[in-house]
């Protein structure tokens, strides 16, 4: 497999075969956001964009990052989330880095989004559809996020060698300044067990693809073969 690692802003052209990936936190936020009932998430381009939908659809659940913000019903960590029912709920969610990168690579003919606890499914997905060429988009700082990076060679590496071992991959997430500023209470919005939860390996069976309905880019889980 051809694999890219490209940050946000180093994307040209949108490619064929996407995976973005935010570990720390948006998409093991919305891996659990799935495990709890969620029927999809809509991924918004802003805080505005996002309480709009939210007044569209009363029932919908708006969530962001930081503190706790008028209109919005959750803040983004998987901590806080893992005990909410949201069985057949919409999620409506805006994150820093994981929903601009999804976003950005709207265009693609596949996208995948990805953390450590849907990791083999995702190298699954790839395998399973012969994906070729793929890019990985790095969200976090700039492209420099040393978690998003690690998390993504470790799925390019699987998709190809299913007996990769995570503890290297896992190491460098750890040791990386999202989990020291997370764990060191530095951002908002946080439950002390989001660390621990955004490195749980495969914690889940099932992939999330995100695709563009009705001009809504909008993420859904994906059973994996």
């Amino acid at each position: 497999m051809n694999a890219r690692f490209l940050g946000i802003a180093e994307l040209g052209e949108a490619p064929a075969v996407a995976v973005v990936i935010d570990v720390m936190r948006a998409f093991t936020v919305a891996a659990w956001a799935f495990a709890q009932g969620a029927e999809k998430i809509v991924l918004a381009e802003s805080l505005d964009e996002a309480l709009a939908l939210k007044a569209r659809h009363p029932d919908w659940v708006a969530l962001k990052d930081g503190p706790p913000a008028p209109g919005f019903d959750m803040v983004n960590s998987p901590g806080l989330l893992r005990s909410v029912d949201l069985r057949g709920r919409t999620v409506v969610q805006k994150i820093t880095a994981g929903t601009v990168g999804a976003l950005a690579v709207q265009e693609a003919s596949l996208v995948l989004c990805a953390g450590f606890v849907v990791a083999e499914a995702t190298a699954r997905l790839l395998r399973t559809r012969g994906c070729d060429d793929v890019t990985f988009v790095v969200t976090g700082e700039d492209g420099h996020a040393d978690e998003d990076l690690a998390c993504a060679q470790y799925i390019a590496r699987r998709a190809t060698e299913a007996e990769t071992d995570a503890a290297e991959f896992l190491r460098r997430a750890g040791e990386s300044r999202a989990a020291a500023e997370l764990a060191e209470g530095v951002r908002q919005g946080v439950h002390p067990d989001d660390v621990a939860l955004c490195l749980e390996l495969d914690r889940f069976t099932f992939g999330m693809v995100a695709a563009l309905e009705d001009s809504l880019m909008v993420l859904r889980p994906c059973a994996v073969p």
